[in-house]
């Protein structure tokens, strides 16, 4: 039986949940964004008004205000936009049990079993749509499609509130005329190599042979021929078997550029201290770190690495970051923007493999420790206690990133 796959996307979600507890907003261009006075200037969402003024997700907010001067900023409410991401879930969990989330705004659900009860799988998803807007007050757009990569080129295809069917019939029509880039996982740097070898559309990489891509980008060059023609085929994972988050990240723009791996270090820690605090709030491990690094012309890159076993541990999670500090950072220019992520996350109570090569006694005492600090920190404030390195430099290490966390919609990663 072919499988019917839809990816739901949230509107604008940031910014839609403001115009609905704001009616104020709702005539007038608007973006959520950080505080510009602390240098967290950078947009995470915004309206329609503000996208027709040429208003881009992951910009600066100068660059955002220069477009549209009469922007109105907002500040993040993280609190609200999660209780919203969850009434929007218990819609999806009527029609099936497999939803698998793609950040806080976007989600995969395979309706194979159910969608032989209605007219057409359209039909299905134009329910699910019309309930999300008159029950929740926010906007969706559907994908529908045999897999889950040609699912999301569908709710991407046309917004607002739409629903765009992708088959094996109408896929050279719809899907290969798209810019290469649209493409789930092909980012900045891998679309300038596609260019290079003259792959500008999504068709031309699925035309292209698959050996040089092979060549040219390692098995992940096979992943994309592969994403191209259709013919990715991974399920979506059933409710409860991943976390409703994907990751778990904070980043920071430094009060002052930052010049040197000392200056790394401090901000690494402090970052580093707080996604491992999330972690264990949430009963959540990683596998994979991953550091964000942008200097003060805004050029950045994100590079990753899989930890040795599972972690909630900030030495560890610190450690991998500086270890990729190192490895890709130079100080030709300055850094204005770092962040530290965990991904690859698991359940902390699912049994761990232990490795003959850990010290797993002494691991049970660090993660005692840090529990201890947690509880201190909740008591008595942030900087209650803190490593003497924070002091080095307390410009740099005094800000509190898991009371000011930034939880990134799917969309602020399209930039």
């Amino acid at each position: 039986m072919e499988r019917t796959i839809f990816h739901c996307d949230l509107n604008n979600f940031y910014a839609s949940v403001e115009c609905l507890h704001h009616p104020e907003y709702r005539n007038i261009p608007i973006a959520v964004g950080g505080d510009v006075e602390k240098r967290h200037g950078i947009i995470l969402a915004k309206n329609m008004l503000a996208k027709k003024a040429g208003v881009t997700t992951g910009e600066a907010l100068w660059q955002a205000k220069l477009k549209c001067p009469d922007l109105t900023l907002v500040k993040p409410n993280f609190s609200q936009y999660l209780r919203f991401s969850g009434l929007v879930r218990k819609i999806y969990a009527e029609y099936s049990d497999r939803i698998e989330s793609f950040g806080i705004d976007e989600v995969w659900i395979d309706v194979t079993e159910i969608v032989g009860r209605y007219a057409s799988p359209r039909a299905l998803a134009d329910e699910i749509r019309n309930r999300i807007r008159e029950e929740v007050g926010i906007t969706a757009s559907i994908g529908v499609s045999f897999n889950k990569v040609f699912a999301k080129l569908g709710s991407d295809y046309k917004k607002p509130d739409a629903t765009t069917v992708i088959t094996r019939e109408n896929m050279k029509e719809i899907v290969f005329p798209l810019p290469v880039e649209d493409l789930l996982y092909v980012g900045r740097k891998t679309t300038v190599k596609m260019h290079q070898l003259g792959i500008y559309t999504i068709g031309d990489c699925a035309r292209y042979d698959v050996a040089i891509l092979r060549r040219k980008f390692g098995k992940w060059g096979e992943y994309i021929w592969t994403f191209a023609n259709g013919l990715e085929n991974s399920p979506v994972l059933k409710e409860g078997r991943e976390p409703m988050v994907k990751s778990v990240g904070n980043s920071t723009t430094a009060p002052r550029d930052l010049k040197n791996l000392d200056d790394v270090r401090i901000v690494c820690y402090v970052l580093s201290e707080s996604v491992a605090a999330r972690l264990r709030e949430a009963g959540l491990r990683c596998m994979t770190v991953a550091v964000s690094i942008r200097d003060n012309d805004l050029e950045g890159c994100v590079r990753q690495m899989k930890l040795p076993c599972p972690s909630d541990l900030s030495d560890e999670i610190a450690k991998a970051a500086m270890t990729l500090f190192q490895a890709n950072v130079d100080f030709q220019k300055p850094l204005r923007s770092i962040g530290v992520k965990a991904a690859d996350l698991c359940v902390g109570e699912v049994p761990l493999q232990l490795s003959i090569f850990e010290d797993q006694e002494k691991r049970e005492e660090n993660l005692a420790l840090e529990k201890t600090i947690d509880g201190i920190r909740r008591r008595f404030g942030a900087q209650s206690i803190q490593r003497l390195r924070m002091l080095e430099d307390t410009l740099l290490s005094g800000f509190n990133p898991k009371q000011e966390h930034v939880i990134f919609p799917e969309s602020y990663f399209k930039g």
